[in-house]
């Protein structure tokens, strides 16, 4: 039996808030946001960080009882300690706080015995839950029984889990650390014309091949598929040389989620992380605007994103006149900028999630949205001059 491993932010008395990250064994790369979303509010609340451990049978429990919990008709599976290293806590808290990718990561948590006796209340925030994937989850879903507030990361599911659980769910979309996107206070040049993660449009991807062959533009694409799952060997390293590419790029690729998997969406529109990487980075968005309301409420000013055919059959048009026009271009990357850092930091997301566990921001969260502040204003002057 393991003690309680938590790591208390130095120079903070008691900690009030309980928080379990993955870090240490899940290391894909598509979890590393998640995992800046945790250092962000570590930077800025009292957390005891649960520095959960694989053991000799992770593996197992991972691969074998989790695909036994799809068959578990007594749906009582769900509830075991999948392998990892058991954990009891010490001290009592406020709030335990688990944030995850994915529905089928909350059974982490059961390696922390007795938490529910040990924390006031309790958030779980899931940020990829799909309408459509609620019916196909339905055994993994008394998981969620021991939290008193469930928070999706994509707006429309959460009814359907509602539904499924019986009682409401939050809706509060992703966000991104913008002090490390940003390219304020210093701006560097943006030596990369074109800049492409992830899911693509195949067509978008073969007229911006041949625009940098014939132009001579440097275009950074993925080469290897399956890129998001693999791992990375430090998470942080990874965001910050994903943020210090971004902020180098005139042009940032998106794209909605499940763009090109409509099978799995059931008509549901995401605002996916990609816009909020690029937007904080200063770099024009290229691509499609999600058709959604979510969108529409949180990217409400003009050019947030440049549209561009999914066929791409205009994609080279669309650029060469935006390459023609350097001021626009100004424009449209300060504001972008500047919007990130006034809206979408995870520190504004954390805050929602206190407000709604009952607990007040912390003086260092006022701190950081008053550097945030800061920064916008930088932002906004420089894209109001002339240069």
């Amino acid at each position: 039996m393991y003690l309680n491993t938590a790591e208390s932010v130095e120079g903070w008395c008691k900690p009030r808030i309980c928080m379990p990250t993955f870090s240490a064994f899940a290391r894909n790369v598509f979890r590393t946001g998640t995992y800046e979303a945790e250092d962000v509010l570590v930077g800025c609340d009292d957390v005891d960080v649960i520095h959960l451990e694989a053991s000799n049978v992770s593996a197992f429990g991972n691969r074998v009882l989790g695909r036994l919990v799809y068959h578990d008709v007594s749906r009582r599976l769900v509830s075991l300690n999948p392998g990892l290293r058991p954990v009891r806590l010490t001290r009592d808290y406020e709030l335990f706080m688990l944030f995850c990718p994915f529905l089928q990561d909350v059974w982490y948590a059961n390696a922390i015995q007795g938490w529910r006796d040990q924390c006031r209340t309790s958030v779980c925030w899931i940020d990829e839950l799909w309408a459509d994937d609620v019916q196909h989850l339905q055994n993994w879903l008394p998981v969620l029984n021991r939290f008193d507030h469930v928070i999706l990361g994509i707006p429309g599911s959460g009814k359907d889990l509602g539904d499924a659980i019986g009682r409401p769910c939050h809706e509060i979309l992703s966000g991104v650390d913008t002090i490390r996107f940003s390219p304020y206070p210093n701006p560097p040049a943006r030596v990369v014309d074109l800049y492409s993660i992830g899911r693509r449009w195949e067509g978008i991807h073969r007229s911006l091949l041949n625009l940098a062959a014939r132009k001579e533009m440097f275009y950074i694409y993925d080469t290897l598929d399956h890129v998001a799952i693999g791992e990375t060997r430090d998470y942080a390293q990874h965001r910050d040389l994903y943020a210090n590419i971004t902020k180098r790029s005139r042009f940032f690729i998106v794209a909605p989620g499940r763009m090109n998997f409509p099978q799995g969406t059931r008509g549901q529109v995401v605002v996916g992380r990609r816009y909020f990487e690029g937007l904080a980075a200063g770099a024009v968005l290229v691509g499609q605007a999600p058709d959604s309301e979510a969108f529409r409420r949180n990217f409400d000013w003009p050019h947030a994103v440049i549209e561009i055919q999914p066929d791409g059959s205009d994609a080279v048009a669309v650029i060469s006149r935006l390459l023609a026009e350097p001021e626009r271009l100004r424009e449209i990357s300060c504001r972008n900028a500047e919007e990130a850092l006034r809206r979408h930091d995870w520190v504004y997301r954390w805050k929602e999630i206190l407000r709604i566990a009952g607990l007040k921001p912390t003086p260092a969260m006022e701190a950081r949205e008053k550097r945030l502040g800061e920064l916008a204003e930088l932002a906004r002057e420089r894209g109001s001059v002339s240069v």
